[in-house]
């Protein structure tokens, strides 16, 4: 190859890839207005970088290995030198790990209802539509995090169950001072709430 493209740009011959590049690009701010010289530039890098590739493919130019082959010299990534988790495979696609904003924004509607609840003094008509408003939110916030109603409608089932079951165990120990109808409902929101958060 003719010598006059690498005098054009400024370079030797034996010039890296960033000093070509670096003097093509202080070339092209030197002469941002004028054309002719802007094509001549970008002709002159095109042409070096076209050399460059042919002497690669002819095997005059030695590639350094960290070029040829990069996969050698990045680690392993970290996900893969984490020890395995314990736990079955089935039970990992269940438990959800939430970030804290995750967890305060159904505490909150949780918290709400529990103390609407436990304060109410009309009866079993307002605990009955917390209630039903709690499911209501548990299936809503399950029902976000993977997109799949079925599922959601089951875990949020199988919670309501659980809480009521729970809370009618729990209420023969201590009803804290509240019927024991508030007092099931409580413990049905609790664990509502632990399954729209940490299931999914």
């Amino acid at each position: 190859m003719s010598e006059n493209y690498y005098e054009k740009l400024g370079v030797k011959e034996t010039a890296s890839f960033d000093e070509i590049q670096d003097a093509r690009n202080r070339l092209l701010q030197q002469y941002s207005g004028d054309r002719k010289r802007l094509e001549s530039i970008e002709a002159a890098y095109d042409a070096i970088l076209m050399d460059r590739l042919r002497m690669r493919q002819e095997g005059k130019i030695k590639v350094p290995e960290g070029i040829r082959f990069p996969e050698k010299l990045t680690p392993p990534p970290a996900a893969a030198s984490a020890p395995a988790s314990k736990s079955p495979v089935w039970l990992q696609k269940l438990i959800d790990r939430p970030a804290p904003s995750e967890i305060l924004w159904p505490a909150g509607v949780f918290g709400t209802l529990a103390v609407l609840s436990a304060v109410s003094t009309i009866g079993a008509s307002v605990l009955q539509l917390s209630l039903a408003l709690g499911v209501g939110a548990a299936l809503y916030f399950l029902n976000r995090k993977e997109g799949r109603f079925g599922r959601s409608l089951v875990l949020t089932l199988t919670g309501l169950v659980a809480g009521l079951v729970l809370g009618a165990l729990l209420s023969q120990v201590a009803l804290l001072g509240l019927s024991e109808e508030k007092f099931i409902t409580l413990i049905a929101f609790f664990v509502l709430w632990l399954v729209s958060c940490f299931l999914r």
